[in-house]
């Protein structure tokens, strides 16, 4: 089974996070298969980018 997961980098008291597609059966920062982007929660809200989604055509 396929999940979306947070995997944690930075350093302490740094926190940032990939957003990963991975197997439930693996860890929480072990192997992924794709990468779908990233999450920065010391990030000031009004500079975050969202993810998008769509397929450009």
């Amino acid at each position: 089974m396929l999940k979306l997961r947070l995997s944690m980098g930075g350093t302490k008291k740094r926190p940032v996070y990939k957003i990963v597609v991975a197997d439930s059966r693996f860890p929480r920062d072990g192997r992924f298969i794709e990468k779908l982007g990233f999450f920065n929660p010391l990030m000031p809200k009004e500079k975050r980018k969202e993810l998008d989604y769509s397929q450009k055509e």
